[in-house]
């Protein structure tokens, strides 16, 4: 009788023991230390990564356009100067002011210079090679990321941060994008995927390499793991940080006097003109606040959306997601609310943190079921919670066409500008010593990467911009260390600047849009259209058709001008 009434023992699997009033989540699960979990799923490999960031890196080193002048004029021109002694150069540039690291410059001439000697006198195929070498240190940070994401929370959070980093408009064409900012977002990856691999120190190493070497503005950006990982193991990562950080600006320091020729550091000088210094950065546009909110979707629609609403959703997952993943995410708050009170605002101001933007909103899209479980019974069915799990796809599909109609757009509409002037190689027969002129169109110039060498000169024709235009350094003058007189940290106009007689130039660079007044090539007396291509004249057409591609409706809904090149008529 005792046999049959005593009670059965419950076992760590029975079922009726399993109920609990928490959830029960991947990062909770213990590990072995018998071995016997050795060889179970860990979350995703490096090898999709590496082959899906790869091969959308590649995409974007070969048909990316240039964004912004300032990455042509204070990147690739004087890196085609330290590979081929020609090239424009900026005030920044000038040893007076030196306000520009060639210690960054100097990280890309490693794959320059190669590149140079094996193609010889193709410039176009170095151009492209640097930003193969830029796609790569993406891939690798990016993937670096994705594995850490997926040891941590599990496959489908990594999954829907792969997805995002490989398609989202912005990521696709920072990636490749020869700028600091660009070099800071790379960092940004590796640091957050080493701070989730649970290696502080390494993470802040990364960090500091990003400041420094990168872009100095962005150690807001890189504080809030900087300032978790010194709380959770103070003495490895305050050496491994200070040390980095040290032989980083003596290094700096050394590069910037072989090539300023004085005694200088570009990454004090930049931080005091901005900061202490009075830099009037206002001199080259003011936005208003909203600029980046709109910015923001333009590049990742609704994911920008959704990552902003990661607060929001921290509460009801904050089992899963804090305070790592928070600690990880909430750069992005911090650096677009101290980046909006700026009053000048650009796009790539943002690049640091776009890889963020992907993981929170896929942390936001991963927890959709957790709005509707029960806590009391989480793991019970649900109706809601099945249609939550169904509408997660449904959200990443809708993001990932967004983003690549966004892409599709910028790239067929505004791409002109670096096809047309490879149309110069087919124009050697106009003789050694040609001019190239540029008028209006000087902020469209690719580099010089995208000049033949019987192409003498580059000049810049006055259509009215006031402002203070980049000269070719000069060697005579000392180079790199040269300060000449005509710069000036105002912005104001150099007379010299200007090729003062049009009728020098054999070749000229044109925009025609639709306006009611000529310009200089419509004189087809005088110039021969050699080449045209479309250019989405952004003034004319809907502000939805031309950020975003509509099958249909965008070729129709958008008004296109000729991008040309044309050349002079001999007589």
């Amino acid at each position: 009788m005792a046999m049959e009434t005593r009670q059965r023992r419950a076992l760590p699997s029975d079922p009726s023991t399993t109920a609990s009033s928490t959830s029960y989540t991947k990062v909770d699960k213990p590990e072995r230390s018998d071995g016997v979990n050795e060889g179970v799923d860990r979350g995703l490999g490096w090898l999709l990564p590496l082959i899906c960031l790869g091969m959308l890196r590649h995409m974007s080193a070969t048909s990316n356009i240039i964004h912004d002048c300032d990455e042509v004029f204070n990147y690739w021109e004087p890196l085609h100067y330290l590979l081929y002694k020609s090239g424009f150069q900026t005030w920044e540039y000038s040893s007076q002011f030196a306000l520009r690291s060639y210690l960054y410059i100097l990280l890309h001439k490693l794959v320059g210079w190669p590149a140079s000697w094996w193609f010889g006198e193709e410039k176009v195929r170095v151009f492209y090679a640097v930003r193969i070498f830029l796609a790569v240190l993406s891939v690798i940070s990016d993937a670096a990321l994705v594995v850490a994401l997926s040891r941590k929370y599990g496959k489908r959070l990594a999954s829907y941060t792969l997805a995002m980093l490989c398609l989202a408009s912005g990521c696709f064409f920072a990636s490749t994008s020869f700028l600091p900012s660009s070099f800071s977002m790379y960092a940004m990856s590796l640091s957050s995927a080493l701070f989730l691999f649970n290696k502080p120190a390494m993470a802040v190493s990364v960090a500091a390499t990003g400041v420094i070497l990168g872009w100095p503005f962005s150690i807001l950006a890189f504080l809030p793991l900087t300032i978790y990982s010194l709380v959770k193991s103070f003495k490895s990562v305050f050496l491994t940080g200070a040390v980095t950080s040290i032989v980083l600006m003596v290094f700096s320091v050394l590069v910037d006097y072989d090539y300023y020729k004085r005694w200088t550091s570009s990454v004090i000088n930049l931080l005091v003109y901005n900061v202490l210094g009075g830099g009037e950065s206002h001199l080259y546009g003011t936005e208003g606040a909203s600029f980046y909110l709109r910015n923001g979707f333009n590049n990742f629609n609704f994911c920008f959306v959704l990552a902003l609403l990661f607060l929001a959703m921290l509460p009801i997952a904050k089992k899963k997601f804090a305070p790592e993943l928070f600690v990880v995410v909430s750069p992005v708050y911090l650096w677009i609310a101290f980046m909006s009170l700026q009053p000048h605002k650009e796009e790539r101001f943002l690049y640091p943190i776009y890889p963020l933007i992907c993981v929170a909103a896929s942390a936001v899209i991963e927890s959709f079921p957790d709005l509707f479980r029960d806590k009391y019974n989480p793991n019970g069915p649900s109706t809601l919670v099945m249609i939550a799990k169904f509408l997660r796809p449904l959200a990443l599909g809708l993001i990932l066409c967004a983003s690549h109609a966004r892409t599709f757009s910028l790239i067929n509409g505004y791409s002109a500008p670096i096809e047309i002037y490879k149309h110069l190689d087919y124009h050697d027969d106009a003789g050694t010593g040609s001019v190239l002129c540029v008028g209006s169109e000087w902020h469209r110039f690719p580099s010089s990467f995208f000049i033949p060498d019987y192409v003498g000169q580059v000049r810049w024709l006055d259509d009215g911009f006031t402002g203070l235009l980049p000269i070719p350094f000069n060697s005579s003058l000392g180079g790199t260390s040269a300060a000449p007189s005509f710069f000036n940290n105002k912005n104001k106009a150099s007379e010299g600047q200007y090729l003062r007689d049009p009728e020098q130039c054999t070749f000229l660079i044109e925009l025609q849009l639709q306006r009611p007044y000529p310009t200089r090539g419509s004189d087809l007396s005088k110039w021969e259209i050699v080449a045209a291509l479309p250019y989405l004249d952004r003034e004319l057409s809907p502000p939805m058709y031309r950020s975003f591609f509509i099958p249909y409706q965008w070729q129709q809904k958008n008004v296109f001008g000729q991008y040309r090149l044309l050349r002079r008529i001999q007589k």
